[in-house]
């Protein structure tokens, strides 16, 4: 159904949001109708399991002819399902295959299909070597194969895995500026000057983001190298031997330190160390995703060591809440960011000056 939204024809707004992504997908409706006033709808489809496990989804609703924007965390693990008298917590396979039962149903009756994948399933499998699967790969051509117009994630492990889908739609998006806003609005000794901070790349893979970063703030940028022994395989990875550090002197100056994601914690952290070794002021370590895989006992640790001053993640996946209520840990809220995306796609509106509107 079409709908006339400031002298505009525009698809009527179907937000579908599955059980994983259920509190971040409220706040971009929330923030949707403040945007739109009207015109916008919350979907919750029924996800069952059989008793064998097996699971099936059921629309209550119709979504004939409207636009739908699916929302899905593949990290939430504190989704369960009862299966032989235990609550089984939904593996990151098991919300994929969710999300696939939702677009199947979905791609029936809906104009257009978007995926919201705040973090990229499989994204850390993003190249082949030797024998390797390239999951990231096949999924993108699944949910493309399936019907999917459009994949929106954020600050994907390396982007460019949208090459596996060369006529798809695929828009990464960057938290940079919702970083600074919170760096902003609650460390206000933080002064944004050349002599006085320094932005930080953990390693050769986030060089992009601290570019981005430091060259929106106008102040100079440094890296790690992390030297691997590639003899070994440890979970699943070469394990890191030592962090050297290629910039210039950050003795008294203010560190944000950039990443996409905290797993264990333990490289950045250990960056963090040597940061303070090299006579760095305030270390503030800033990720897009908080996964905290082994808990946080050992980043608590190295808190009360003053190690780091603050830690910052983004509200686009679950966290627990014994994470959010630590004296050290803020929040990067993303929803009005993500309403203002789905608000342009739906009205075919060209995404470039997104971040300057926010800013307003």
């Amino acid at each position: 159904m079409k709908r006339r939204i400031n002298s505009k024809m525009v698809n009527e707004l179907n937000l579908i949001v599955l059980p994983s992504c259920d509190d971040f997908g409220n706040l971009v409706y929330k923030r949707l109708r403040e945007i739109r006033k009207e015109d916008v709808f919350l979907i919750k489809p029924g996800c069952f399991r059989f008793a064998t496990g097996e699971g099936k989804v059921v629309f209550n609703e119709s979504i004939r002819g409207s636009d739908v924007y699916i929302f899905v965390d593949v990290t939430n693990y504190n989704v369960t399902y009862r299966l032989r008298d235990k609550d089984i917590p939904m593996s990151p396979d098991e919300h994929f295959q969710d999300l696939k039962r939702v677009i199947s149903v979905a791609i029936s009756e809906a104009q257009r299909v978007s995926v919201i994948m705040p973090y990229l399933y499989e994204g850390r499998q993003h190249k082949k070597n030797n024998r390797e699967s390239l999951d990231c790969a096949l999924m993108l051509q699944e949910l493309f194969n399936l019907g999917v117009a459009n994949i929106i994630t954020f600050d994907a492990h390396d982007p460019r895995i949208q090459n596996a889908i060369p006529l798809g739609g695929f828009v990464n998006l960057i938290p940079s500026y919702q970083f600074l806003k919170t760096i902003i609005n609650n460390i206000k000794s933080i002064k944004f000057e050349k002599e006085k901070l320094i932005i930080i790349s953990p390693d050769e893979g986030a060089v992009d983001r601290a570019i981005l970063l430091a060259n929106s703030i106008q102040v100079d940028m440094g890296m790690f190298y992390k030297r691997r022994d590639y003899s070994k395989i440890k979970d699943g990875r070469n394990p890191i031997l030592e962090h050297k550090f290629l910039g210039g002197n950050v003795e008294g100056k203010d560190c944000i330190l950039i990443d996409d994601m905290i797993s264990t914690g333990e490289s950045i952290i250990d960056t963090a160390h040597k940061l303070k070794i090299m006579g760095a002021n305030k270390v503030i370590i800033c990720c897009t995703f908080g996964l905290f895989t082994e808990g946080i006992n050992d980043i608590e640790d190295a808190y009360c060591k003053q190690v780091f001053d603050y830690m910052i993640t983004t509200n686009l996946n679950y966290r627990e809440q014994s994470i959010l209520d630590r004296k050290w840990y803020l929040e990067a809220d993303m929803s009005e960011y993500a309403a203002m995306i789905i608000d342009s796609l739906n009205k075919e509106m060209p995404l470039d000056s997104l971040h300057k509107l926010e800013s307003k």
